[in-house]
């Protein structure tokens, strides 16, 4: 038996055993496909773009919820619903199955489950010239006429207060 040493549960969480990680390799069948958290929407959901190219809505089963860890990037499998039609133009709600490390993705990779290249996750996103709204911020001009309240060379005698 392993001697568990002395304090309490704080202990135990900031030690992060990973002895017997090891588990059997879960692959895809009818029904289930992997698939790349792209952002978390919260309520036990998230979004996701399966292997295919295609958005999903997946759902958080209540056995893995505070008990497995999952972040933007992490290679899931899913499986569909079967109790739920996909709405016209909506995302299609699936349920998460198993969350990968990073070794289980590169052994994926190596029998051929998954594409060698990851999808895009993190994009750029641009502004468009109407969201501006004519505002334009330029740190990097100086002017040489600053005569705001902060300016050294403000002169505050010309303004009486008794002239308002």
């Amino acid at each position: 038996m392993k001697n568990k040493g002395k304090g309490g549960k704080t202990r135990r969480r900031g030690k992060n055993d990973t002895e017997g990680d090891k588990r059997e390799l879960t692959f895809k069948t009818e029904g289930q496909e992997y698939a790349y958290v792209t952002k978390m929407v919260g309520g036990s959901r998230l979004n996701a773009v399966s292997v295919k190219g295609e958005n999903l809505l997946v759902h958080i089963r209540g056995s893995m919820r505070k008990k497995v860890w999952i972040v933007t990037g992490n290679l899931v499998l899913v499986s569909e619903r079967e109790f739920e039609k996909p709405k016209e133009g909506a995302m299609r709600n699936v349920d998460l199955l198993v969350r990968y490390s990073d070794d289980e993705e590169a052994q994926l990779r190596k029998y051929g489950e998954i594409p060698d290249m990851r999808p895009k996750i993190n994009e750029a996103t641009t502004v468009d010239e109407a969201d501006e709204d004519g505002i334009e911020f330029n740190a990097d001009a100086e002017s040489d006429d600053d005569d705001g309240p902060n300016s050294a060379d403000a002169k505050h005698d010309d303004f009486n207060i008794d002239d308002i």
